[in-house]
């Protein structure tokens, strides 16, 4: 066997069978008391993934001539974080913006008076990747899926080197009802391209995370557009007619009847599906 070929598996392994619903890393193997070679090589890769997503720059322009492709206009901030250096080692930088992008969001809303209903934030946060992949196919699901509701809503603003609290500045210096952020999440070792969306009903300077609602892990391998529009929409529904987000409103969507992206009817949970005869 070379050294690069994966070693066989016992048949009677019974984690054998969770290995292939997960991409947890167990049932690894072993040789001698140390992982085998294909194991190690693989959790480096990982890794490398995950650093080389924190560290990718934000490629704002392809993602606004995307936008504009769609017909819908962005505008470009930037945070208080100079630098990735000063975004990583400096996180309330990266939860404001920069005096020259606040000023600039007061100009726009001076010329646009009057506020919106919806806000929608793209940040970079800590993977540009998740941010590159995700966001226009998750974007095309949820402006299907609200069409009907009829909300005015801001261009697309996209930040450089920003946090979710910036979002709440955003939506305070644009007159608000509902901002959603979408934002990459921290690279994990099978994750470097999870999005995160953050809800927050009439947002401002100064709020907790407890006034808002957060949908985690949007990506193919996770959470799908579909679902993810599905319950943020709820959210955003649920949040006008009782006017408040965060943790006094639950996440209750019903997703039992939803197909995935793919087309095909969810499974159920094969934590609770007998085993196969």
């Amino acid at each position: 066997m070379s050294h690069m070929e994966k070693p066989p598996i016992d048949p009677q392994n019974p984690w054998l069978e969770l290995r292939r619903l997960t991409p947890a890393r167990i049932a690894l193997g072993r040789t001698g008391t140390s992982l085998p070679t294909t194991a190690q090589l693989d959790f480096q890769f990982a890794h490398a993934q995950a650093r080389d997503a924190v560290h990718l720059p934000f490629d704002h322009a392809g993602l606004s001539a995307q936008l504009s492709e769609r017909g819908r206009e962005s505008l470009l901030l930037h945070s208080a974080a100079v630098d990735r250096n000063s975004y990583l080692q400096r996180p309330d930088l990266g939860r404001k913006l920069s005096d020259d992008s606040a000023q600039r969001l007061r100009e726009y809303a001076q010329a646009h008076p009057g506020g919106v209903d919806l806000a929608i934030v793209v940040a970079d946060g800590l993977s540009a990747l998740a941010v590159h992949r995700h966001t226009l196919p998750f974007l095309t699901r949820l402006e299907e899926q609200m069409s009907a509701d009829g909300w005015s809503m801001a261009p697309v603003i996209l930040v450089e080197q920003g946090r979710v609290a910036v979002g709440d500045e955003i939506g305070q210096l644009l007159g608000a009802k509902m901002l959603v952020m979408l934002i990459g999440e921290r690279p994990g070792l099978s994750s470097p391209d999870s999005l995160g969306l953050y809800f927050t009903y009439n947002p401002k300077i100064g709020l907790t995370d407890a006034y808002r609602n957060c949908i985690s892990n949007v990506r193919l391998e996770g959470l799908s557009y579909g679902m993810a529009a599905h319950r943020l929409l709820y959210l955003m529904r649920e949040a006008c007619r009782r006017q408040l987000s965060g943790v006094n409103l639950k996440d209750e969507a019903q997703v039992q009847t939803l197909e995935s992206d793919a087309g095909a009817d969810m499974k159920g949970n094969f934590l609770l599906s007998p085993p196969p005869a």
